[in-house]
């Protein structure tokens, strides 16, 4: 699938300037990629969120497509309905089918934690729809609270630094895996640097007969703590450093996207992120030697299901 830089980049935004996220903020810059590989006729679903909230103050919007806010919980339920009725009435005649396609953004909070049950039942139905996590790995919208996509160790307002404890201290949850677990046509990781790859996917995702699903991590410069302008390199960082694997599950296969060489250690992620800063002071090393062990054996354990010796 080959993509070329120079038609895409005058192709009209489906999602327009004037949106009030963040200055570095990853979440549009993936939106705006997956929607050009998307295309239209599309209909976007997106759960409470940095997204929602910046792209839609009233009376404004920055969306060019139909766009349904849901809460919370419930953006692949909503989709789901959505995906129902269009297919029941072009079923029935009653209109006519153009190739709509569907697709739900949400946060990590919204698909780690308080929507899992109704992604997971979305997906065991069968609806079609892509599934799209725009993982910045907290609640960052309601003050940078720690999700079960939070790393070990990080610093946010609910794991906080202390004597008792060096911030988080749970490993962050495998919700890749668990999609993939559902047997799905469709499901990966990706991130923003890698613009190819990430628009590829979306392209293989939303063709698929069946629901698909694609994690994104999207740096956040608020809650991560770095300038707004390293937000590239950052999505660089996390996949050279193997926090942030680049892989693919089709129809039960697993594939390696990217193998980073060298494979670069997890103390310079730590170092570019003041999340991270306590992790650096001597007294904490275990934590940073537990935290390296961790994405090794993740990494080892990606090798072996994609047979890459």
């Amino acid at each position: 699938m080959v993509l070329n830089l120079e038609p895409i980049s005058v192709e009209r935004d489906l999602l327009a300037p004037g949106h009030r996220l963040c200055a570095g903020c990853a979440e549009t810059i993936v939106v705006r990629q997956i929607l050009h590989a998307v295309g239209e006729p599309v209909i976007v679903a997106s759960s409470t969120g940095c997204l929602e909230v910046a792209t839609s103050p009233y009376p404004y919007t920055s969306w060019r497509v139909p766009w349904i806010h849901s809460a919370f919980e419930n953006a692949a339920s909503t989709i789901s309905g959505v995906e129902t009725m269009y297919r029941a009435l072009v079923k029935r005649g009653k209109i006519e089918d153009k190739g709509l396609k569907f697709v739900v953004f949400a946060g990590d909070g919204a698909t780690y934690d308080i929507g899992l049950q109704f992604i997971s039942g979305a997906m065991e139905r069968g609806h079609r729809f892509l599934y799209v996590c725009l993982n910045n790995e907290a609640y960052m919208n309601t003050g940078i609270q720690r999700s079960s996509a939070t790393p070990f160790g990080a610093w946010t307002t609910t794991s906080p630094v202390g004597k008792e404890t060096p911030g988080k201290t749970q490993h962050r949850k495998d919700i890749t895996a668990i999609f993939a677990a559902h047997n799905i046509p469709f499901v990966a990781q990706a991130a923003p640097h890698a613009w190819r790859d990430l628009m590829s996917k979306a392209k293989k995702a939303i063709a698929a007969d069946g629901p698909s699903f694609i994690n994104v991590i999207v740096p956040c410069q608020r809650g991560w703590r770095y300038a707004p302008g390293d937000t590239i390199e950052l999505s660089r960082l996390a996949v050279d450093t193997c926090v942030w694997s680049l892989y693919e599950v089709v129809d039960g296969e697993w594939r390696l996207n990217y193998y980073p060489n060298p494979k670069k250690p997890v103390t310079d992620w730590l170092k570019s992120q003041g999340r991270f800063q306590h992790l650096l002071k001597p007294e904490n090393k275990h934590v940073v030697d537990i935290l390296q062990a961790e994405v090794d054996r993740q990494w080892t354990k990606l090798l072996e299901r994609c047979k890459v010796s």
